[in-house]
């Protein structure tokens, strides 16, 4: 039987066990649909009662645009170079740890501004299932490797690839970039990193096909 939206309910529901917080990681290359994935996630779990999921995504750890000139990545940026992956790894350790005392706060990032904001998503001691979603939970090079730890699963989204490329153009078009800048962008950086994340896939505990994805739009 195929994978069901229904059916990544239903498996995320049952991670939190015996009172421990537990994390899902959502993964996949640029323009699967991991955030909207994850988003619609957390809505249904939730639904209408005490919130007790929250959604911390990995792009909060973006390097800042002055950062990146120093370094010279501007021009990467998205790159697995181009975020604070010790931060990220050490807060989903908070995450984990730090359970019964004051809420956690993480980073969130402004896709208007492509800027990461400080202290922009907060996660309550109540919250018992935090669903993170980004390209390199996977990754097992540098800082990265001490992602993976933390997760309890990690599952990948996978589309077709002229989907990908289609939503991922249509992404950087609604966030101001023209078709052709879109395009260019895509091909020069955004699937550099495809290609690396796409390596990745074997190491997940699920394969999420597109069949069992919420008609999303650009995100991801």
């Amino acid at each position: 039987m195929p994978i069901t939206f229904d059916d990544l309910v239903r498996r995320a529901r049952v991670l939190p066990q015996a009172g421990r917080r537990a994390i899902l990681g959502i993964t996949g290359s640029p323009g699967a649909g991991k955030s909207t994935l994850a988003e619609r996630l957390v809505r249904e779990l939730n639904g209408s009662g005490d919130p007790w999921v929250a959604h911390v995504p990995m792009d909060g750890f973006h390097l800042a645009d002055a950062e990146l000139e120093r370094l010279g990545r501007r021009d990467r940026k998205g790159a697995p170079d181009t975020f604070d992956a010790a931060g990220y790894a050490a807060l989903l350790r908070r995450l984990r740890e730090e359970t019964h005392d004051d809420v956690v706060y993480a980073p969130g990032f402004e896709r208007v501004l492509e800027q990461p904001i400080a202290g922009a998503i907060p996660v309550p001691p109540t919250a018992r299932l935090v669903v993170t979603e980004g390209n390199y939970l996977l990754l097992e090079t540098g800082a990265w490797a001490r992602v993976h730890r933390w997760l309890d699963e990690v599952w990948f989204c996978e589309l077709p690839e002229p989907e990908r490329l289609r939503r991922l153009v249509a992404r950087h078009e609604e966030f101001g970039k023209s078709h052709e800048e879109a395009v260019a962008w895509v091909m020069r950086s955004d699937q550099r990193n495809a290609e690396l994340v796409a390596t990745t896939r074997d190491r997940a505990d699920l394969v999420v096909p597109q069949s069992a994805l919420p008609c999303v739009d650009a995100q991801g």
